[in-house]
């Protein structure tokens, strides 16, 4: 990284969007995909926002709560939208919004939005500091509020595990 102070970036600039159409192998014997093929779509599309805002390759550190609200079926087109919330000195909060597409009807449901923390790390795996965000609408300032809120809990619970 340069000896610089990174320019701010802002949310929009690393937004990233992913899409895959559920097929048999990822369903079980329901016809519901399976959590982990969402969750793994989740990372990778999340992965490809961080890395885009850091320039730097970065790691999973954490998913906060991922709750699914409604089943995806076989043969539904799975959207995976991402985008950075919040950024500390190496870490980012990447917010990313999963929607299945009825492909026939074009009709999308909201199925499950969860936060992903990454850090961005150097080629000895140590963690490097990141560009700022810049803030540009009244939505990013909320997004980026909430996540402020949510990073200050996991880290009085990562002090209070430490403790025990």
């Amino acid at each position: 990284m340069p000896d610089h102070d990174p320019i701010p970036k802002a949310p929009r600039e690393s937004e990233a969007t992913m899409t895959e159409l559920m097929m048999p192998h990822m369903a079980n014997n329901h016809g519901n995909v399976f959590g982990g093929v969402i969750l793994s779509l989740v990372d990778s599309v999340a992965a490809v926002a961080a890395i885009r805002h850091a320039r730097q390759s970065c790691v999973t550190v954490s998913f906060d709560r991922v709750d699914f609200l409604e089943p995806i079926h076989l043969g539904e087109l799975v959207v995976a939208n991402a985008r950075v919330n919040f950024v500390g000195r190496t870490s980012m909060e990447v917010g990313v919004r999963v929607e299945a597409e009825d492909l026939v009807t074009g009709e999308r449901r909201h199925t499950n939005s969860c936060f992903v923390t990454y850090v961005a790390v150097d080629e000895h795996s140590r963690p490097v500091p990141v560009p700022p965000l810049r803030l540009e609408t009244d939505e990013e300032r909320r997004r980026h509020a909430a996540a402020a809120k949510r990073r200050a809990v996991r880290l009085a619970e990562r002090r209070e595990e430490r403790a025990r």
